[in-house]
């Protein structure tokens, strides 16, 4: 199998490393840190917001099966990308909207899909989603791991993972896992 990697940040990562993980062609989705400047951080540091980092999901997958622009498409439909440092009631620049590249590739691809989605007027507002290098990625701590399937009726589980699970089953059934 070919593999790729792509780090996405949407806001909290519970919901995107769920929906991302029951792709075709995704062989791990994990939740972690990127983008900030604290060596090591916790979810504690994190949520303090002073660590610079996003939450986000770091997906390995298969390019012959699902493209970086397909998880694109998932992204983009799984968070507000014109909220800036934030999601709904989740507030602070480590719920930013941000696609960190691996590849001039995945940054071209990444600028393309924002300029397509602006001519299209797809959001009533501009989108603030953030495209920078990937720099050090930190996994978060073993509970954030597949919390939604640990936790499914955790209060925040079944009232903002579930909508959006159910959201991508409705609209990209046919990659599904």
């Amino acid at each position: 199998m070919t593999r790729a990697v792509a780090t996405l940040a949407g806001g909290c990562f519970w919901c995107l490393e769920t929906v991302f993980n029951r792709l075709r062609g995704v062989e791990t989705a994990v939740s972690g840190y990127m983008g900030g400047h604290t060596l090591d951080p916790t979810y504690e540091d994190i949520c303090n917001g002073d660590t610079g980092h996003a939450e986000v999901v770091q997906v390995t997958f298969d390019p012959d099966v699902i493209s970086y622009r397909g998880l694109l498409d998932v992204f983009f439909t799984l968070h507000d990308p014109t909220q800036l440092n934030r999601q709904g009631n989740d507030v602070g620049t480590q719920y930013r909207s941000a696609i960190f590249w691996h590849t001039a590739d995945q940054k071209a691809e990444a600028d393309a899909v924002i300029a397509g989605l602006t001519a299209a007027k797809r959001f009533d507002a501009p989108i603030v989603t953030e495209v920078s290098e990937a720099t050090t990625f930190y996994p978060a701590e073993d509970y954030h791991q597949r919390y939604y399937e640990q936790n499914p009726r955790q209060p925040y589980c079944q009232f903002v993972v579930a909508p959006k699970v159910a959201k991508a089953q409705a609209k990209f059934a046919d990659r599904l896992k």
